[in-house]
Formats: C-alpha cells, sequence, structure tokens
C-alpha cells in the first residue's frame, strides 16, 4: 500500500459527498456503482477509486 494520489482522493470524496447511500463496504459493488455513476476509462483508476471508497465507508462504520 502506498500513498493515495490526490485525484483519487478528491474524486472519491465528491463522490461519497454527492451518492453517499449508494456505496456499500463491499468493493465489488462499489466498482459497479462507480462505472453507472461516472465515465471512467481506466480500469486501474476506476478500482483505485472504489477500494477508497470502501475504505471511507468502512472507517466510517468503524468509529
Amino acid at each position: 500500500m502506498g500513498i493515495k494520489p490526490s485525484y483519487i482522493k478528491t474524486l472519491g470524496t465528491e463522490l461519497l459527498n454527492k451518492q453517499r447511500d449508494s456505496f456499500s463496504n463491499n468493493f465489488d459493488e462499489n466498482k459497479q456503482k462507480l462505472s453507472e455513476a461516472t465515465v471512467i476509462e481506466s480500469k486501474r483508476v476506476r478500482n483505485r477509486i472504489a477500494g477508497y471508497i470502501t475504505r471511507k465507508v468502512n472507517t466510517k462504520r468503524r468509529s
């Protein structure tokens, strides 16, 4: 694991603020929702954003 680029954090945070209810703590479901909500050509970028969102949802639920 490394440091996430700012564009991953920015996009992930924006999507979470706009569509918090549509994302869950499941990475595969978040990938699917992300594909429906946005047009991201790169599979790697989509997966990184979905992973960031999944991590944020999981940390919010624990605290």
